[in-house]
Order: C-alpha cells, then structure tokens, then sequence
C-alpha cells in the first residue's frame, strides 16, 4: 500500500463538476493499493499518517502531528502510484489492486483513518474520474509504502 501525503492548507475533489469533499488544513492522501496489501498493511499505514510530525509548532519546527492541530483528511484512491515504467513510455498497471481486492481495503481505510484521527474524514469515490484541488502547504509531500518498513 502506498501513500502520498501532502500537507494542505486547503484540498478538494469533484466528480463531474460536483464537490465531492473538501477539508481545510490537514493532509490530502492518495492511497495506491496493491494486490498483496493486508488490513496489518492499513492498519500500519493509517498509523503513520496521523502520527507523521509535519506540522509547526510555536518555534516553526515541524514537530506536531495532525491531531495537535486539528487537521482534517481527505483521501483519494490512485491506482496510479503502483504504476511500472520500466519498458516504454506507457505504464502498466498491473499491480494495482482489482476493484474486488482493493475496494474492501479503501474502505477499511476510511474506517481506520477515522478511528486514529478520532473523527470523520472526507473522501473520493473508488474507480471515479476525479478532479482534485490543493494547495500544497510548504510544499511537504511524503511518500510511505507499507511494504517499505524498515
């Protein structure tokens, strides 16, 4: 499972013109899931992302995580992340997750993320064609792949 989390000052997706969920400071994550991913795999990952320290503090060192400041999420499924670029110039997407693996995944994500960050948190719709809005605070962009612990 893999996560781009960008720390926003604002983020927002729409499918076909409409809002589909917005949030204010936090993180926009965009979640990759591939077929070998676990609910351990989620459940670590979820973890991570709440605890990540990215944002500042009083002395502008990034030393709090989101639930010091109140932040929101707004996660987006991505199939794309695990795309392989090793031959030609179009990616294969082979491992990614079929819908019927990874549908039950993101919404145990959904779950979990809640659970950790102790509210509700906004989301994509799985499969859709999406357009998503941010505004990158920093920037700060963090990659973690659950299969990368070490």
């Amino acid at each position: 499972m893999v996560a781009v989390i960008q720390r926003v000052s604002e983020a927002s997706v729409s499918i076909d013109q409409q809002l589909k969920g917005a949030i204010k400071q936090g993180f926009l994550v965009l979640l990759g899931i591939t077929h070998n991913d676990t609910q351990e795999d989620l459940e670590w990952l979820s973890k991570k992302i709440v605890g990540m320290r990215v944002f500042s503090d009083d002395e502008g060192k990034m030393n709090l995580d989101i639930t010091a400041i109140q932040g929101d999420i707004l996660l987006v499924s991505q199939f794309t992340l695990h795309a392989s670029t090793k031959k030609g110039n179009r990616p294969s997407f082979i491992e990614a997750a079929r819908p019927d693996v990874a549908i039950p995944l993101y919404e145990a994500m959904i779950v979990q993320l809640q659970k950790d960050l102790g509210k509700p948190i906004q989301t994509g719709t799985f499969g859709a064609d999406m357009q998503v809005s941010l505004i990158n605070d920093g920037p700060v962009t963090i990659i973690i792949d659950s299969k990368n612990r070490i």
